[in-house]
This record gives structure tokens, C-alpha cells and sequence, in this order.
């Protein structure tokens, strides 16, 4: 696994941050946020299965196999795995643990989704397109590739600036630290308690522009079906802050592996 700064991937999703990673109701957890993902993906799905991509706890899992789709995930951590089989048993919602890049599950799907700008967490190039080949290795002829993800915010990083401030509230502030070359972000959230005490998480990421992801998605075989800014359809522009990206497999197509 590649390394920013010193951290594995491995090392930063371990027992702590899966313990403190599930924040119900609130954040990404909450109903406004998840429920829009929800209803895209289980749409997306039809009367098929799907596969997602780095599943985490299980935050947009079990909500979908609620939803009645049956679902698989792939996972490289331990922990969240752990996390998740709190709320879902194996016959729920099995998972296979690897990387998103190279790891296979059993039988075939109509959907693979990657939420939350989870393939930035692949820090190369190479191992971001090794993960559209594996996605579409599992898919049906037809099938789609679903990707959440950020939009590169270059344009608030003056020249000689290496970091910006992307998100403050009471108690909280988010930073990103940027390496131009080889682009690569650094993600500090930096959290206060009532003392004043800080606690640092951080997570590195490399960025991809709108345009290079359609282009991995080619590579693998896939056509871009729709981007929009959001999981409910709102237009994407260039103030679009994030998008939400469709790719499917032409019927009769199989992918380049």
C-alpha cells in the first residue's frame, strides 16, 4: 500500500476510528444526507445485486439491503468490518476483506458503488485505475459503476499556500495540505472539547479531476451514463463542490482486464 506522510491506510482505519467512526442521525449519517443515497442506489440496483466498494460500517449497507438489495462488500479493514457485524451478520451482508483494487467477491452484480470519495483513499494512479477494472470485472453486461466524489478546490490554494481551510464550525476544523505534484491531499480534522483539548484525525487522499476519472472509466471498458452534483440530481457545474458519477458497461461488453 502506498504511503502519505508516513500513514497506511491500514493503520489509519484501525479499532479507534472504526469505535468512533458511526455517528447516528448526524453527519453523513444523518437521514437527509443518507436517505438520497439510498434511494439512488437501490433505483441503480433494480431487481439485481450489488458491491460495494470499501463498505466500512456499513452506513450505506444496511440501509440498502433493508431496502431489500441483496448486497456484498469488500473491505481492507478489520475493524470496520468488526463495526459493521454489529448491525449486519455475514448472511446479511457478506464481506470479502481486501483492497478495492485487486480484492474479488463471488458471482456477478448489476451495481458497484464507491460512496464518500472513498477511491481517493487509492494513492496512485495506477491503483485508482486497477479499481475500475475490478469493478468492472463483477459487473453484468450493462451493468454500473457508482462514484461519489469531491471536486479538487485548487482554486482557493493560492500560489505558495499549501493548505486551506475547507470547513468550520464550533468545535470543529477541517483542513486539507496539498502536494501539487503528485496530487495528493492530506485531510486533518481537527476536533475540540468542552476543555479546549484537541483531537487530530488525518487521512491522505490523492485527488482526481472530473475529466481523468472518465478516462480510467474508459480504460476499464465503461461509458460515463450521467454526473450530477449530487445524490438527487441537481446539475453539476463548475462550482459543483462534488459529483456523483454513473458508469456503465455497454451491453455485450466485456471489460479490459
Amino acid at each position: 500500500m502506498a504511503i502519505v506522510g508516513s500513514m497506511r491506510q491500514e493503520e489509519i482505519w484501525n479499532t479507534e476510528t472504526a469505535q468512533n467512526y458511526d455517528t447516528p442521525g448526524v453527519g453523513m449519517f444523518a437521514p437527509e444526507v443518507l436517505g438520497p443515497v439510498v434511494d439512488r442506489l437501490a433505483e441503480l440496483a433494480g431487481d439485481g445485486r450489488a458491491l460495494e466498494f470499501a463498505v466500512g460500517t456499513g452506513r450505506v449497507a444496511v440501509p440498502l439491503a433493508e431496502r431489500g438489495v441483496p448486497v456484498t462488500g469488500i473491505e481492507l479493514s478489520r475493524p470496520m468490518v468488526e463495526q459493521l457485524r454489529t448491525k449486519a451478520d455475514e448472511a446479511t451482508i457478506p464481506v470479502v476483506i481486501g483492497d478495492m483494487a485487486t480484492a474479488t467477491a463471488p458471482g456477478e452484480y448489476a451495481l458497484v458503488y464507491l460512496v464518500y470519495n472513498t477511491i481517493s483513499n487509492l494513492l496512485t494512479q495506477a491503483d485508482q485505475v486497477a479499481c475500475f477494472r475490478n469493478a468492472a470485472r463483477h459487473l453484468t453486461p450493462g451493468g454500473r459503476f457508482v462514484i461519489e466524489l469531491w471536486v479538487p478546490e485548487l482554486r482557493k490554494l493560492p500560489p505558495g499556500q499549501e493548505a486551506v481551510v475547507w470547513h468550520q464550525e464550533p468545535g470543529y476544523i477541517g483542513l486539507d495540505t496539498y502536494d501539487l505534484l503528485r496530487q495528493h491531499v492530506v485531510s486533518h480534522h481537527l476536533r475540540f472539547d468542552e476543555s479546549g483539548q484537541a483531537r487530530l484525525f488525518r487521512s491522505p487522499h490523492r485527488y482526481i479531476w472530473p475529466a481523468e476519472l472518465d478516462l480510467m472509466g474508459r480504460l476499464a471498458g465503461f461509458e460515463l451514463e450521467s454526473r450530477h452534483a449530487d445524490w438527487i440530481g441537481t446539475e453539476f457545474t463548475a462550482e459543483s463542490r462534488s459529483h456523483v458519477s454513473v458508469y456503465r458497461m455497454p451491453p455485450g461488453r466485456t471489460s479490459s482486464r
